[in-house]
């Protein structure tokens, strides 16, 4: 299963970084593919390194301006032309989505995945990993945002919210195996 992962390029502490490595072991050692923003730096380094290392492939989807940064050693590295361009290729490629702990690109390739759901453009399952507590405030959001009529579909069907890694990616092969 290619697996799409939105994440942050910085350097995170410890707090992060665990649940990440230990979420791109799962998904190594299970044989799955990486499809990330292509960048060797911050968390984007951590998850990559630990697929690769627990036997994963790698695909990257970097972008033109960021492209020094890009991984070396990829399995498949794409060079995007522009932001909009990189969002469609990581969606392309992935059969599955986990929003890690990030910053506004992650918030925004994060909204863009679930307006494709909301209005049936995908149906592939999304998984947001709620890091040390990291998306609570964005999960009290997306509940209110359920209950007072502004999703027309049910919250439960655009998303699974995980606390864990372990449960993230037996929610995405649970999900996968079903479908």
């Amino acid at each position: 299963m290619n697996i799409c992962v939105f994440l942050s390029a910085a350097d995170l502490d410890e707090r992060y970084t665990r649940p990440a490595r230990e979420f791109a072991e799962l998904l190594g050692k299970a044989g799955h593919t990486l499809v990330w923003g292509g960048s060797n730096v911050g968390l984007m380094k951590v998850v990559a390194d630990g697929v690769q290392e627990a036997g994963g492939r790698l695909l990257g989807v970097s972008v033109e301006f960021l492209a020094a940064k890009a991984r070396p050693g990829a399995d498949e590295m794409v060079i995007a032309a522009d932001l909009a361009e990189r969002k469609r290729l990581l969606l392309e490629k992935a059969d599955a989505v986990v929003i890690m702990v990030g910053g506004t690109g992650t918030l925004d390739e994060a909204t863009e995945i679930l307006e494709l759901k909301k209005h049936g453009r995908t149906d592939k399952p999304v998984v947001l990993l709620n890091t040390a507590g990291f998306y609570d405030g964005l999960q009290q959001q997306f509940r209110r945002m359920d209950a007072e009529g502004f999703l027309p579909r049910p919250l439960a069907e655009l998303m699974f919210f995980a606390e864990e890694p372990a449960a993230a990616l037996a929610h995405l092969e649970e999900s996968l195996s079903a479908g």
